[in-house]
């Protein structure tokens, strides 16, 4: 889409970005939003998942961002996994949102995928509304439980290659 500028998330972008993923991630703080990017966006890693961000043609700083994934499905083969959408404009954000959307497209070709999956969390009408406009449909129910944090290695029942052992 003209007027916009797409693209991926730089490690000098990631403290100027907070402001944005904070709209998706309201109890995220900044320790915490630095490690998942940093980890996210590494050389080696750009292959398999990054932080696309989006801002205005002639502005200095992004209105918009997503986080992506490439994974293996067992039906579908490589799918592009999208989240953590956000989309602030004064102006016009249902245009960031499209033009962040029709990236998706664009990105899963470029990954060598077969489906594109935006996961949209916490109920955004919004963000539904517009992958919805761009031709996706609910594919599958996503239900979450959160349950306490396992025990720290050598601790408690114990760990063996990543694997709790059975007490």
């Amino acid at each position: 889409m003209s007027g916009f500028t797409i693209g991926p998330l730089s490690p000098d972008q990631i403290h100027t970005v907070y402001p944005l993923i904070r709209e998706a991630v309201p109890s995220l703080d900044l320790a915490g939003w630095v490690r998942f990017a940093r980890q996210l966006i590494r050389p080696r890693r750009d292959a398999h998942g990054g932080i696309l961000t989006i801002r205005r043609d002639g502005r200095d700083f992004p209105c918009g961002l997503f986080c992506y994934r490439v994974e293996e499905d067992l039906k579908l083969g490589r799918v592009l996994t999208a989240d953590h959408f956000v989309a602030v404009d004064l102006l016009d954000p249902a245009a960031v949102l499209a033009a962040l959307v029709a990236e998706l497209d664009a990105l899963a070709q470029r990954l060598g995928c077969r489906a594109v999956r935006g996961v949209v969390h916490g109920g955004s009408s919004d963000l539904a509304g517009g992958l919805a406009a761009a031709g996706h449909r609910p594919e599958a129910s996503l239900l979450l439980k959160r349950v306490l944090a396992a025990p720290a290695a050598g601790r408690g029942k114990g760990v063996v290659d990543g694997r709790m052992l059975a007490g």
